[in-house]
């Protein structure tokens, strides 16, 4: 009896690790470095506990993915990184802070401007870099060997797009910004009555200015869709591609969009069936601080302490304004932990900390954490609201401004302008979301309801991948509108015929009560 022991045991391992196996899967990620890699090394770390095989395409000269891991094999292909300078974006900050001082009504249009500039090089860029892999046949049959069931992309570069579709995968979208916009823009009906465009910074309840400057701001993106991004690709699509193939056509076509957004941030707006919402799966409950942290955590006393970090484009801010920041935060009874690269600012104050790194989500989820300053990434903004933790946002580049705005009109936020900061001014804000209890308790309200669900974000972009592994795609969640012209789509030419029989309908009346009048009056003339 003993000597059958160890093979029960044998056994039972194989029956709880058989489904692991049989379920494993290979997947081909294409992510997009910076921030959003942070997005993508969450969900495949989760992939690869399940036992998915992953292989990474990155750059050689990437920011963040490293070549070697023990959750994926890398392959180095030309990305838009290697042409890319981070300088490039501390230029960009300071023109947007030159764009700021314009009026309120057209700084964005200004804002919007410098992106164009942006996307134009970058798709071309992206561009020669895809048409690099599909022109080289040995890259090709080597992915083409390892036989992947699943493309899993970012398609904020379009890189995963095209390649997906050339080797004809089933395709999963980890997205939040797409082209030129955000996502929603791209897949779902978007009426610009209520739902704001992407680097218009305005909300749901727009009066008459503002729907018109809405409505620029669409018809602004429909040309910088189809005039400034669709012609970069168009050389590649007619080289390796059937006729009337298009970028849109593309993206419209993967079978799961995993959009990182949530309604409790997010304004409501119309989507559709294959839009899966999985805003804030990157945030976890908070973990130890390192020793010499959490001792200037609890030196804070009562008063507790203020998080702060701007990214890595703090450093381009002038001198002036780190100086305004350092004096303002030297004046608060709170101590201060500051996630600052640079030249040390002369007016720092005994009561701030300053770092290179740090561990934000622990800073955020301890219980001693009063406020978070933050220049708006959409990471920060949900782990602010998973911890409940109020704004003080100052803004910089990109969505940063939309983000921000979202937290504000829900009373979780201040906003601060970094092209007119003063000390007094980052002060104000500062004491009133610090001593004002609306501000807190708003944002809490927020994170009760973004928890308020029936499955955590991450547990449902692993379903919904794997749902589309297990079923070969999920072509029956797209719609039908996208294969219509647009007459058809809006209707047009149904509104045309209508028209015309209206339009002949009333035509055959006039006819018939001219020849009746006409009669009527032939008449009288005889019988006078």
């Amino acid at each position: 009896m003993a000597s059958m022991i160890p093979i029960l045991l044998t056994g039972l391992c194989f029956l709880l690790l058989g489904p692991t196996c049989c379920n494993s899967s290979r997947i081909l990620v294409v992510p997009v470095d910076g921030s959003h890699w942070i997005n993508m090394e969450v969900i495949l770390h989760e992939l690869h506990s399940r036992g998915h095989e992953i292989t990474v395409l990155r750059s050689a000269r990437s920011w963040y993915i490293p070549s070697n891991s023990s959750i994926y094999t890398s392959i180095n292909v030309p990305m838009l990184e290697d042409e890319a300078d981070l300088n490039y974006y501390n230029k960009m900050l300071l023109n947007v802070m030159e764009c700021r001082r314009s009026l309120t009504f057209i700084r964005t249009f200004c804002q919007q401007r410098l992106i164009t500039s942006m996307l134009a090089k970058g798709h071309e860029i992206l561009a020669r870099a895809v048409a690099t892999m599909l022109d080289d046949p040995v890259f090709i049959k080597k992915l083409q060997d390892i036989e992947f069931d699943l493309m899993l992309t970012d398609p904020g570069l379009t890189i995963g797009v095209i390649l997906g579709s050339y080797l004809k995968l089933p395709m999963v979208f980890n997205v939040r910004w797409i082209n030129n916009g955000e996502g929603h823009f791209t897949i779902a009906p978007s009426p610009v009555s209520y739902v704001p465009v992407s680097g218009s910074e305005l909300h749901d309840q727009m009066d008459f200015m503002e729907r018109t400057k809405n409505m620029l701001h669409h018809l602004y993106s429909f040309v910088e869709q189809h005039y400034v991004i669709n012609p970069a690709y168009s050389d590649l699509f007619q080289q390796h591609f059937p006729p009337g193939t298009d970028l849109l056509s593309l993206q419209r076509a993967a079978d799961i969009w995993l959009l990182r957004a949530d309604f409790v941030f997010e304004f409501p707006r119309p989507t559709m069936p294959n839009v899966i919402y999985i805003g804030g799966f990157q945030c976890k409950k908070p973990g130890p601080l390192p020793d010499e942290l959490e001792a200037f955590m609890q030196s804070s006393g009562e008063h507790g302490v203020v998080v702060m970090s701007l990214g890595t484009l703090v450093s381009a801010l002038p001198r002036e304004t780190t100086e305004a920041i350092a004096a303002a935060l030297a004046q608060l009874p709170q101590k201060v932990v500051w996630k600052f690269v640079g030249e040390k600012p002369s007016s720092l104050g005994s009561n701030t900390l300053l770092m290179k790194w740090l561990p934000q989500k622990d800073l955020l989820g301890h219980p001693k954490t009063r406020a978070f300053v933050a220049h708006g990434g959409t990471n920060g903004m949900y782990e602010a609201i998973y911890h409940g933790v109020p704004v003080v946002g100052l803004p910089l580049l990109f969505d940063q401004f939309d983000n921000l705005l979202r937290l504000k009109v829900r009373g979780a936020a201040r906003v601060v302008e970094a092209e007119s900061l003063t000390k007094e001014d980052f002060l104000e804000a500062l004491k009133d979301v610090l001593e004002n209890p609306s501000y807190r308790d708003n944002i809490q309200r927020l994170s009760g309801l973004h928890h308020d669900r029936p499955m955590s974000p991450m547990d449902t972009a692993i379903f919904w991948i794997e749902y589309v592994i297990r079923n070969k795609g999920a072509a029956h969640l797209h719609s039908a509108g996208f294969s219509l012209p647009w007459y058809s789509y809006y209707c047009l030419d149904v509104a045309v015929f209508i028209m015309a029989i209206i339009g002949a309908f009333v035509w055959a009346s006039v006819l018939v009560c001219k020849i009746l009048c006409c009669r009527k009056s032939r008449r009288k003339t005889k019988a006078e």
